[in-house]
């Protein structure tokens, strides 16, 4: 256990930003998978709608640093290409 009182701040810090993270990053994830399904069920206008509503998504976990920046680029573009597909 921590002794210092500076110790102890960082420690509860870190516990905050861990639960922040894991659920932004959870969200994240949930949305693409949604992407991904309508995308495997073949239904092209459930795959837009869930493109659209994952985008603001992937770059808002992009801004408070959870995922790169280059990270949230690519899976825009993997998912777009990934729609684009169904014609």
């Amino acid at each position: 256990m921590a002794h210092h009182k500076s110790a102890i701040k960082r420690i509860k810090q870190n516990a905050k930003k861990n639960a922040r993270n894991r659920h932004v990053s959870s969200t994240l994830k949930t949305y693409i998978k949604k992407v991904r399904e309508a995308v495997e069920a073949k239904d092209k206008d459930a795959a837009v709608a869930a493109l659209k509503q994952a985008i603001p998504v992937i770059d808002a976990t992009a801004t408070k640093g959870v995922i790169h920046s280059s990270n949230a680029s690519r899976n825009v573009s993997r998912l777009t290409r990934l729609v684009n597909t169904l014609g």
